[in-house]
């Protein structure tokens, strides 16, 4: 499974160098292929997942508890900015506000620019990629070390969409239903959050 995440991250790294060296035509670069190509890949996970009996299975043992996942990802991402607010001494609201970006690197990162200028949203953007990128490359060994939903969490709004392959491998199929619900509660939260945080 670890070798999974660094196939995953060593494409990434080789798109990086490959656009650096502007090898690709800007006809595809400026084009929505890796949106469709998430579209797709998407869509073949929801095929797998309904064809796994387990998946319905897994949603109905945790029934109600589903709700708590995203709960628990905010409180846990809370505990995590107070940790690096005493360490840091940085403005708290600021470290609130890019910590509720839950991963959702483009919309948070426009919402803090818009309220707090272009520095605060470079550190958005790239505090929410690395959480995405975190979650890429460690979610095999926090599914086996500290459990199922450790990826999902890790994830957060990422987890209905960029995370949820490696999720899905890493924590099995099963999890693929309440990886995108938790997705979706949090990126539907990210907004209300971080408006939350600069206006009252």
């Amino acid at each position: 499974k670890m070798r999974s995440s660094i196939v995953i991250v060593s494409f990434f790294v080789i798109g990086v160098c490959v656009g650096l060296i502007r090898f690709v035509p800007d006809a595809i670069i400026h084009n929505d292929y890796s949106q469709w190509a998430l579209y797709l890949l998407l869509f073949l996970i929801g095929v797998s997942v309904g064809a796994d009996p387990n998946s319905i299975k897994a949603v109905r043992e945790l029934n109600i508890r589903i709700v708590l996942i995203p709960v628990i990802t905010i409180v846990g991402t809370t505990l995590g900015i107070v940790s690096v607010y005493l360490f840091m001494k940085i403005d708290f609201t600021d470290a609130l506000a890019v910590g509720y970006g839950f991963g959702y690197y483009s919309l948070s990162s426009i919402f803090i620019t818009e309220i707090r200028g272009d520095e605060m949203g470079v550190v958005a953007l790239l505090s929410n990629i690395f959480r995405e990128i975190i979650t890429l490359l460690a979610a095999p060994a926090m599914a086996l070390f500290f459990g199922k939903l450790a990826p999902i969490v890790s994830g957060g709004a990422t987890s209905m969409d960029t995370t949820l392959p490696i999720i899905t491998r890493s924590s099995g199929k099963e999890y693929a239903i309440i990886s995108l619900f938790h997705g979706i509660v949090l990126s539907f939260l990210v907004p209300i959050l971080v408006t939350i945080v600069y206006y009252f």
